[in-house]
């Protein structure tokens, strides 16, 4: 039986409405603002830390399948190429 897989764009609803709606208000705080957040959009479990790949990791670790979704905290983007990041915290 094949596994079901989630497109790219149902991953990023899922995980930017699991950071608005349950976690942001909980990490956003003034020591966190700029660290990256990886999440499961499956469970909702998340990791933070300075490295997309060490949060990925820690939560790969917990479930080898989970399908991850990654912001930086009080920022519009992860990482900006070219360009700046804008925060969006206050």
């Amino acid at each position: 039986m094949p596994i079901p897989t989630i497109s790219s764009q149902e991953i990023a609803r899922r995980g930017k409405e699991l950071y608005q709606r349950t976690i942001r208000a909980k990490v956003e705080t003034e020591e966190n603002i700029g660290k990256i957040i990886s999440i499961n959009v499956e469970t909702g479990d998340y990791e933070i830390g300075d490295d997309l790949v060490e949060t990925s990791l820690r939560l790969q670790a917990k479930q080898a399948d989970a399908v991850l979704w990654g912001e930086r905290i009080g920022f519009d983007a992860v990482y900006a190429v070219g360009g700046t990041l804008v925060r969006t915290a206050q």
